[in-house]
């Protein structure tokens, strides 16, 4: 059976013609047949070319991989017992899933601290981004958790100024960055900036410290999508020529007098934006660290994909070495809209294999007396079960998993629910609940009394989606680690783990769930 879907998806607004009868080896209809239209991804790459290498409708919409891996998560299962509690005394009335912290503290002094164990880790300059970023910032500031503002956004404003090609000021990201900070708590949580290779040429986390105030940037190697730099399409044809002259990759040239012709012609009805790949140097690396550190930022972290294992050793040496607060690993199949289709489904390490990979990497390091940065996990978590296993899987060494898709989808249905309740027309699946914010948002009323009436009803209903999504989730992993009889994030571990399958245990190295327990078990039964 193919792992891989080919030639047709909803991503690419493609079909079979003969979508009952497809050749397994091509995704080919098993009939290919003269005078058919072409809704295939064969037939509209007859048409419309690389166009049909990225997802449609581009720009408002995230996308995750089709190929189904041979092992991921849902191979794992929780394991619970009946005996004590860890972090909290073993008594049935103080032992309740309400007690269960879930705040975590990492960076070289503990300085960052979360309410929940996870981040955003980077969403960018995509169109869908930008068009939530009220609801992820102020959505992830009251419930005390991490964003990071993607790679370009700076470059890609038309209202950014430039000197000398290096930022002096900007409109987007420091809208980004100021509407975290105006609604952060006490302290919690944290705004990251993250910087490519063109972020650095023109100084942007250098802007983002100095005059936004910044503290966390992070180095970008790549993601789980894709192994080159990100896409961007553009419409307009002045933006495409600005963006030439920032210094990007436009294709086509929108420069050249044909191509200006043929775009005004309607030949084509969009630019490609493309970023470069990073060229990766320990010397580099090092010098880029200390350049940071030397611009005033107080914690460095480092994002990396799924690329090989070397990369990945790679990645979490030099964290190792120059002592990063946080390293990201980012599992293969998932993105927000920017990533080629084909290269996101057969692209990279699936994150359980890479995830397992860094466990044991990092556990080779701890075992030398290296420094182990924070670690974070990301690539295709969505839901509390989910997230208790990169925790327990990575343990003790991961702190954070990491989530772009299920945020961004929660911060869009809670905008989308505001404006249908602005309308007067709430879609009958939501009406069932209520038609006020108050009676559709579960966490409407708690958030009413924390906030006052005044700060409250000036809350985006995106951010409303975004925090009522979290508190599922928060309550959800507390109700799991309860059953695990694990009160804090510290006491997560791999025991609280098993494998459903040999070829799971055989990837994570944990025990297959005939032989969890298997020594007490004869101790209990011999006694």
């Amino acid at each position: 059976m193919s792992l891989s879907r080919l030639n047709s998806s909803a991503a690419t607004l493609t079909k079979n013609r003969t979508e009952g009868s497809v050749a397994a080896i091509s995704g080919m209809c098993v009939t290919c047949i003269d005078g058919c239209i072409g809704m295939c991804e064969i037939g509209k790459s007859a048409y419309r070319g690389h166009e049909v290498i990225y997802p449609q409708p581009f720009g408002v919409i995230t996308t995750a991989a089709e190929k189904d891996y041979p092992v991921d998560y849902s191979h794992i299962n929780i394991m619970g017992g009946v005996v004590g509690a860890q972090g909290i005394e073993a008594d049935s009335d103080k032992a309740v899933f309400p007690a269960v912290d879930l705040e975590v503290r990492f960076g070289h002094d503990d300085g960052l601290k979360f309410r929940y164990p996870w981040i955003i880790p980077g969403l960018g300059s995509t169109s869908v981004a930008r068009d939530n970023w009220e609801g992820l910032a102020i959505g992830s500031a009251l419930a005390g958790t991490g964003l990071t503002i993607g790679e370009n956004v700076a470059g890609m404003d038309p209202a950014t100024v430039m000197k000398n090609g290096r930022i002096v000021d900007t409109v987007d990201l420091k809208r980004r960055v100021q509407l975290f900070k105006e609604h952060q708590r006490d302290g919690y949580g944290a705004i990251v900036v993250q910087s490519n290779v063109e972020g650095t040429r023109v100084g942007e986390p250098e802007y983002a410290i100095n005059t936004l105030g910044v503290e966390c940037v992070e180095i970008k190697w790549g993601q789980g999508a894709k192994n080159i730099g990100g896409e961007v399409k553009i419409k307009d044809l002045k933006k495409a020529q600005m963006l030439y002259d920032r210094g990007y990759i436009v294709l086509p040239d929108p420069t050249d007098p044909g191509v200006i012709k043929a775009f005004k012609a309607g030949a084509f009805r969009e630019f490609e934006r493309h970023s470069r790949v990073g060229m990766v140097t320990e010397e580099d690396f090092a010098r880029r660290v200390e350049v940071l550190r030397g611009a005033g930022a107080k914690y460095v972290f480092l994002k990396t994909g799924a690329y090989r294992p070397a990369a990945l050793a790679q990645a979490l040496a030099y964290a190792s070495k120059y002592e990063l607060d946080l390293l990201t690993v980012d599992g293969a199949g998932g993105g927000t809209g920017m990533s080629p289709w084909r290269m996101m489904n057969e692209w990279g390490v699936p994150a359980l294999e890479l995830h397992s990979l860094l466990y044991q990497c990092a556990a080779r390091l701890a075992a030398k007396g290296r420094h182990i940065p924070a670690l974070a996990l990301a690539g295709g978590f969505i839901l509390e079960d989910q997230i208790f296993k990169g925790l327990a899987l990575g343990a003790p060494f991961v702190k954070l998993i990491g989530m772009a898709r299920g945020p961004l989808a929660a911060a869009m249905v809670g905008k989308t629910i505001g404006r249908s309740i602005d309308a007067g027309q709430i879609p009958v699946y939501v009406e069932r609940f209520g038609s006020t914010r108050d009676e559709i948002f579960v966490t409407a009323h708690s958030l009413r009394e924390e906030l006052g009436e005044e700060d409250f009803n000036k809350l985006p209903a995106g951010a409303l989606g975004l925090y009522t999504y979290y508190e599922r989730l928060a309550q959800g992993l507390r109700q799991l680690m309860a059953g695990s009889r694990k009160f804090s994030i510290e006491f997560l571990s791999r025991d609280d783990l098993a494998a459903l399958t040999r070829d799971a245990a055989e990837v994570t190295g944990l025990p297959y769930v005939m032989d969890v327990d298997s020594q007490r078990v004869d101790e209990i039964l011999d006694a």
